[in-house]
């Protein structure tokens, strides 16, 4: 009777050992996949749309460069309009 019950503490501890286990490598790989989603950290630098004056960070801005000179923009239709405005009519 006593070993029977020793039997069931034994597994209940066991299993409560491979719960921890588990989610301790579950907490390990979501750290590594966020940390592989952003490498790069961001910058801080805030750069003008010239078509609609938004202001945004420089690592998600498109950027053209026209005549030697880097214009960035928010979204690609801010960016046709920009080179639109400068095509010569």
């Amino acid at each position: 009777m006593v070993t029977g019950i020793f039997r069931i503490i034994l597994y209940a501890f066991l299993a409560y050992i491979f719960y921890l286990l588990i989610r301790f490598f579950q907490a390990v790989n979501r750290r590594s996949r966020s940390q592989r989603r952003n490498p790069k950290p961001p910058s801080g630098m805030m750069v003008r749309d010239e078509i609609c004056n938004t202001y945004l960070p420089k690592e998600d801005a498109i950027k053209e460069v026209y005549e030697g000179k880097e214009y960035y923009f928010c979204s690609n239709e801010c960016r046709r309009k920009f080179l639109e405005q400068k095509r010569p009519h």
